[in-house]
């Protein structure tokens, strides 16, 4: 399966876990454990929990995710991602 047949969906951290991952509630009531994308942990953006986020999800396994975008209020949302 290739990359661009990701599911994005958005959602709510409920909990931070430790080694960087996120259990998430997304906006169906689904919830998940996630993980932080690598250029959120290259520009070291922190996301505690409440943050609204954006994520990432195989077709394949439901449970799990990254977490792509941390949404802040009063920003605009995120550009379109380039294929």
């Amino acid at each position: 399966m290739a990359k661009e047949e990701l599911i994005e969906m958005n959602g709510v951290v409920t909990e931070v876990l430790p080694d960087a991952r996120y259990r998430v509630t997304l906006d169906n009531g689904h919830e998940l454990l996630a993980h932080t994308a690598g250029r959120l942990r290259k520009f070291h953006i922190r996301i505690i929990a409440g943050d609204s986020v954006t994520l990432e999800m195989s077709p394949y396994d439901m449970s799990k995710g990254r977490i792509t975008y941390r949404h802040v209020p009063g920003r605009a949302a995120p550009p379109p991602r380039r294929k």
